[in-house]
């Protein structure tokens, strides 16, 4: 059950994703600390909350960075086509030359 944010994390460098990383971390140990001052049958609630949170948040970073080794896999892939459509037409060529130098000759 945890909803994952439309855009905003294109433009995240790893850098800044890990900072983020802390931070959330470090607001949800504060917010459990707070908890502990409210009455229980409250503060159970909150805690479940909090600790749901932390597990949509990790789930969401493996996502991420499952979604950047795809991308990773997908662009080397790309190069490695146009290496070999290259490589075709090239062929393609030489052996047009050779077709219209035999009709020549």
């Amino acid at each position: 059950m945890c909803g994952v944010p439309v855009g905003g994390v294109a433009g995240w460098g790893k850098e800044r994703g890990e900072n983020m990383d802390k931070s959330i971390e470090k607001r949800l140990d504060e917010l459990v600390e707070e908890i502990g001052s409210i009455p229980a049958p409250q503060r159970e609630k909150l805690i479940m909350l909090a600790r749901q949170t932390d597990r949509c948040h990790k789930k969401l970073g493996k996502s991420i960075n499952n979604l950047k080794e795809s991308l990773d896999y997908l662009r080397l892939s790309v190069k490695y086509l146009i290496f070999d459509l290259e490589a075709t037409r090239r062929e393609n060529a030489a052996l047009r030359k050779l077709l219209e130098d035999g009709k020549k000759g």
